[in-house]
């Protein structure tokens, strides 16, 4: 009843377990780090784990420029008005897939419900497209001052992801706050 040699594995394959785990645990840490460490040398902003085990979170250009104390709280909303507007119309054109697919348009909705869905869809593209025109315009139309939006807003990359060169920093974030000053001002 009692095996000394059954115990002895039972307890051995347990350590090997737990020591194959915790090397497994490191090499998926070190991965983490390495690919952390290039994206940051790359020039992209994360906040760190808040604590062991938690995943990095990366940091919009609007995020950082905000911590950094680059932008106030109403520039950094009315940068996120643009970014939202950006991406809803930079997505206007894309054909969506579906799992839902339902020939000849019947379903619990009934027929042409997944044509209405679309239209929707595309209503909200348009809308976002006109704004962002909008306040694109309030910018004069100036190609430095939208690109910088987009960007920062629009693609969420941090100034230093933004521009090939580290002399170039500084001049896109100058563009980024003088940009969203505007928009801020005139109630974006």
């Amino acid at each position: 009843m009692f095996d000394p040699a059954a115990r002895t594995r039972a307890r051995l394959r347990a350590l090997e377990t737990r020591t194959r785990d915790r090397t497994e645990a490191a090499a998926v840490a070190d991965g983490v780090a390495e690919t952390v460490g290039l994206s940051e040398a790359r020039g992209a902003a994360f906040e760190g784990p808040p604590s062991v085990g938690q995943p990095y979170r990366r940091q919009t250009g609007l995020d950082w420029l905000a911590r950094k104390g680059r932008i106030s709280a109403a520039q950094k909303s009315a940068g996120e008005r643009y970014g939202a507007l950006y991406r809803r119309a930079s997505r206007a054109g894309a054909i969506r897939s579906t799992l839902d697919v339902r020939p000849g348009g019947g379903g619990p909705s009934g027929p042409g419900a997944r044509e209405e869905v679309l239209l929707m869809a595309a209503e909200g593209s348009a809308q976002a497209a006109a704004r962002l025109a909008a306040m694109r315009s309030r910018l004069w139309d100036q190609a430095d001052l939208v690109s910088a939006c987009d960007l920062v807003c629009g693609q969420e990359l941090t100034p230093r992801e933004a521009v090939a060169s580290e002399r170039e920093v500084g001049r896109i974030e100058a563009l980024v706050s003088v940009a969203l000053d505007v928009l801020a001002g005139e109630g974006a």
